[in-house]
């Protein structure tokens, strides 16, 4: 690999542009099709643009840039992550990796170096599901794997999903044709922070994801009887967040009673919502993930029957609503060998670990072949405020990402 100008300071500052674009003072947080999530997309397709590439949005609001290899029209090297955040994120989950693919395509443009194939950047509209609880929406568009029936999903305004892509200036109906071609696609690569603790703790920079650990999200409602706080005995009560409670403690005792298995709960709601009157409805979520998936389908049927009993236990009613089924997303060998070589080639280690964490790559991975880089992000903290990276291991990263980049060979993909 040639002398390359890669600017490890230039892809953190431009994190901490995309950061700076949030809902809430204070804090950052970039749902799907908000008015930040759009000016972060158009943010991008600028730096997009900038780096030689024609940029665009697509039907469900991906942004996408595309530099054509020795001719117009070769097939692609997919490259991306998601500009969507969990409430009160970190500054690099998915961003780096938009950011990080941008600055590789901008130093092969500068030293005018042309590829046997084109390479696109995708920035996902959303991968979080923080907004419609239905994940990996972006990717799975691309994939040709989008569920149309989510369309009607609401958010917590009730505002449905249609009615926000609408109100973006898309339309539902076209999403259809944000699908890729299998032919057109040689593969799909990803940069992203390990949001572990194990490179870290080995003092290595980088890592090869092996594969991406499946996941099932369920939101759950139970309808008990709202009653006064001070009239109603104990004994005669229907107490909606009571047994909601009791189910998430089951959750718990489910998931922990298997290795490598995890389960959370990590929203709940009460409704009314007042200090004096006994909660009538509750609601709340749950994400069950293993990198085995027979033992996660297995754990999902234990949690949805343990809450069916409390709730006929309790009288009350359960429902159960399946949000999001991911299957276990494996890295392709192939994939994984160049990676490693890139690695090696920077006279480092490679070390090869699962990712705990859902990623794109597991809507992609129905589409092409998937590959995945690790990048040490400081006490493996993710999914909040705390969430670091340092600047050599950002240069490391991007670094290895280049190379692999620049002498990736395709393979016989998926067919």
């Amino acid at each position: 690999m040639s002398r390359t100008t890669l600017s490890p300071a230039r892809i953190l500052e431009r994190c901490e542009a995309l950061a700076a674009l949030t809902e809430e003072e204070g804090r950052l947080t970039r749902t799907f099709l908000s008015p930040q999530h759009r000016a972060a997309s158009e943010l991008v397709g600028q730096w997009m643009a900038a780096a030689g590439m024609s940029a665009r949005v697509d039907a469900i609001g991906n942004i996408c840039g595309r530099l054509e290899g020795e001719r117009p029209g070769l097939p692609c090297l997919m490259l991306g992550s998601h500009l969507d955040t969990v409430r009160d994120a970190g500054k690099y989950d998915g961003m780096l990796g938009v950011v990080a693919a941008i600055e590789c395509v901008a130093d092969l443009r500068g030293r005018g170096t042309r590829l046997p194939f084109a390479v696109e950047v995708i920035g996902f509209a959303d991968e979080e599901g923080v907004r419609f609880g239905s994940t990996l929406l972006g990717s799975r568009a691309v994939a040709g794997t989008f569920q149309p029936e989510v369309l009607e999903i609401t958010d917590r305004d009730g505002v449905s999903m249609a009615h926000a892509l609408r109100r973006a200036g898309l339309d539902p109906a076209a999403i259809p044709t944000a699908a890729r071609r299998r032919g057109g696609v040689l593969a799909y690569a990803e940069l992203h922070i390990e949001q572990g603790p194990v490179l870290e703790d080995e003092g290595l920079p980088v890592g090869v994801v092996t594969a991406i650990n499946g996941a099932t999200r369920l939101a759950v409602e139970i309808a008990g009887m709202a009653g006064h706080a001070g009239t109603v005995p104990m004994n005669l009560r229907r107490d909606a967040l009571a047994a909601a409670s009791e189910c998430v403690l089951e959750v718990e005792r489910i998931c922990r009673a298997t290795p490598e298995l995890v389960g959370t709960v990590g929203q709940i709601e009460a409704r009314p919502g007042a200090t004096n009157v006994i909660p009538g409805a509750a609601r709340f979520s749950v994400d069950v993930r293993s990198p085995r998936d027979a033992e996660r389908r297995e754990a999902v049927r234990s949690i949805e029957s343990a809450i069916q009993d409390i709730a006929a236990r309790r009288k009350v009613k359960a429902t159960i609503t399946p949000m999001h089924e991911g299957k276990t997303a494996a890295c392709a060998p192939w994939l994984m060998e160049q990676l490693g070589a890139a690695i090696e080639a920077e006279a480092l280690p490679v070390r090869k670990l699962p990712s705990g964490a859902g990623h794109d790559g597991m809507a992609m991975a129905e589409l092409t072949d998937i590959g995945m880089l690790f990048v040490r992000c400081e006490r493996g903290i993710s999914h909040h405020p705390a969430e670091a990276v340092t600047q050599a291991d950002v240069e490391t990263g991007t670094r290895v990402f280049l190379r692999f980049i620049e002498n990736f060979r395709p393979h016989g993909g998926k067919s």
